[in-house]
């Protein structure tokens, strides 16, 4: 005797994945309502002159930048997953730069300052970068050191109840806007890792201008994300009071390699939804665009391209999603951190390339985005740590 109902798959199911309430759906459906409305009808003109500061001090307006901090500092007192749900929705921009520059203030140089800060420095840059009103920049990269962070060269010499800070900083996202820098420094040359101190350094005074000694050397061009403003910084004995070094004074590296995970992290969760995007984008073309009498899609070589990807991002994203969910719980997996964001990079680059290869011309025009987007995503296998520091780090953590 037949069963009284047939189930059937459910190809376009909406249900939200087990991490997420209904609050956090409810922060998906606003946000992404902001980001499609005021952030992707001026995606192509920031490519040109970067995203404009006003738009940060609108978000945390709404209140877009605190989702993850206390509501004693202005925030909305949410775990993790906001943070997650918030990188998923700034991917509707169709500007990574600007996703890249939004990340930076929440993702890498709040979190620190947070856990590290004392009442008075969250007093003066957590709540108004919160707010929106100080822009913040990280400053470890430099001209003869990247991957090797114990080799900067960057000096933070105690004099009486300041420091005396001179160096270079380089690649330095959001640095010419900044208002503030947290600054990796040497308190003591001659060591390596122990020798490494973090300081909040204020790049501006009161009036906007910048601070003796400190100077813009130049604002770089780049491959891609163009909307983001990147720089190459200069220090020449810029004086910092002693109160502003952020955690203990030769700790600084420790200290820098727990703020690299959360980078890592929304690295990994900017790549999956970047494919994402790049996905459905190429997917409507694949449906619209006809051959030979029929949607390309229909071809076996191009559905099977889309099988490809919406496996690979798939996967990428749940993986995502669990390591989330065990920093989220408190655990410090640094191997699987390490594991998701070399996965989920190479990932989106795979797809960002087979994209252009579906649209073909048209994928190497600018009018349909995908060469922005290729463009774009290929920051993730070298920023946050490049993939050969990743493979690295995760062959080092078995013992090797």
């Amino acid at each position: 005797m037949a069963t009284a109902t047939v189930i059937k798959p459910e190809h376009q199911g909406t249900g939200k994945h087990l991490l997420f309430t209904d609050e956090h759906e409810d922060l998906r459906e606003s946000m992404e309502a902001w980001v499609k409305n005021e952030l992707w009808p001026h995606r192509n003109e920031w490519e040109e002159t970067t995203w404009p500061n006003e738009v940060m001090r609108r978000a945390g307006e709404l209140g877009f930048l605190g989702l993850c901090f206390p509501e004693e500092y202005g925030g909305q007192g949410g775990d993790y997953y906001y943070s997650l749900v918030r990188a998923e929705c700034m991917s509707h921009s169709g500007s990574g730069g600007t996703n890249m520059g939004f990340a930076v203030q929440t993702d890498m140089v709040l979190p620190p300052v947070h856990l590290l800060g004392t009442e008075e420095q969250k007093q003066r840059y957590l709540v108004p970068g919160i707010k929106g009103e100080k822009i913040g920049c990280l400053g470890i990269t430099e001209p003869g050191a990247g991957s090797d962070v114990a080799g900067i060269r960057t000096k933070a010499i105690r004099d009486g109840d300041e420091y005396l800070i001179s160096g270079s900083k380089t690649f330095i996202t959001n640095g010419p806007r900044a208002d503030f820098i947290l600054l990796v420094a040497k308190t003591d040359p001659d060591a390596r890792h122990e020798g490494i101190t973090l300081f909040l350094v204020d790049l501006r005074d009161a009036n906007g201008d910048h601070v003796p000694g400190f100077e813009i050397s130049r604002e770089l061009e780049k491959m891609g994300m163009h909307a983001s403003d990147t720089g190459e910084l200069a220090f020449d004995e810029v004086r910092v009071p002693a109160e502003n070094v952020l955690g203990e004074i030769g700790k600084g590296f420790y200290h820098i390699s727990w703020e690299l995970q959360s980078e890592r992290m929304v690295a990994a969760a900017g790549s999956v939804s970047g494919a994402e995007r790049l996905f459905e984008k190429t997917l409507a073309y694949a449906k619209e665009r006809e051959a030979f009498g029929r949607p390309i899609g229909r071809f076996q070589a191009i559905r099977h391209k889309f099988a490809e990807m919406a496996t690979k991002i798939e996967a990428a994203k749940q993986f995502n999603y669990v390591v989330a969910w065990r920093y989220a719980n408190g655990e410090y997996p640094v191997r699987e951190i390490t594991e998701v964001k070399l996965f989920a990079s190479r990932m989106c680059c795979e797809v960002a390339d087979e994209c252009v290869q579906i649209l073909g011309g048209y994928g190497y025009m600018k009018e349909y985005e995908i060469e922005r987007a290729y463009r774009d995503v290929r920051l993730n296998r070298i920023g946050a740590g490049t993939d050969e520091i990743m493979l690295d780090v995760i062959g080092r953590s078995y013992g090797l």
